[in-house]
């Protein structure tokens, strides 16, 4: 199966304490051709709003903005989920009494828009020097209305029958999260699964020599 195509760009931002923009695509980000892209920024940790403050550790935030329009539904799922991936891998109880804010930007959507901004919130942690249990990383896989598996979109968004999105930490390859969207069978699901874990090693792969390029 072809592997996916990576480009980030640290440090876009320069009032967040760390930010990226992470690209999954054909690697012409200045084109947005069959792309997908998320700028994502990190404050942190920063002070807290009383009414939000945790004794024991700091409370993680997360705020995703559509492309165009104001967040629906669907982009407080985002949110959510993000929200709960960065709190489980972040070392939280170093920094008690205060907040960890994520933003996250969607500048365009081939179809991975979940598994992109999920990535790009780890690179914009990692760009900050926060502390972290592991690191994170999500891959998207689609099924066909062929009912063939492939991690990338159809041309045609019509033969899309479900996606799947799974998260992994690069410690043990275990799930910290999975959203899907379709129907499909178990053994649909499965073999998603493992070809997501196995693409998600070429994923930390990037990860790592991103933080080396930029040193």
């Amino acid at each position: 199966m072809e592997k996916l195509n990576f480009s980030c760009k640290l440090g876009v931002l320069s009032r967040p304490d760390g930010s990226a923009m992470f690209c999954e695509g054909d690697l012409k980000i200045s084109s947005f051709l069959g792309e997908t892209i998320v700028i994502a920024g990190l404050y942190g940790p920063v002070e807290v709003k009383m009414q939000k403050v945790l004794i024991d550790k700091a409370s993680v935030e997360c705020s995703y903005r559509p492309k165009s329009g104001l967040p629906g539904v669907e982009d407080r799922l985002y949110e959510s989920l993000i929200r709960n991936i960065c709190e489980t891998s972040l070392m939280a109880a170093l920094y008690p009494r205060s907040a960890v804010l994520i933003t996250l930007q969607e500048m365009h959507n081939n179809g991975q828009l979940i598994s992109c901004a999920i990535n790009a919130a780890c690179l914009a942690c990692l760009d900050s020097g926060i502390d972290m249990k592991f690191m994170f990383g999500s891959v998207t896989c689609f099924l066909t209305k062929q009912e063939e598996l492939c991690l990338k979109p159809p041309i045609n968004e019509k033969d899309i029958k479900a996606f799947f999105v799974f998260v992994f930490d690069n410690t043990k390859g275990r799930i910290l999260a999975s959203h899907t969207k379709g129907s499909f069978s178990k053994e649909q699901y499965e073999e998603a699964l493992h070809l997501s874990r196995e693409e998600s090693k070429n994923v930390f792969i990037f990860f790592k020599k991103s933080m080396h390029t930029n040193d």
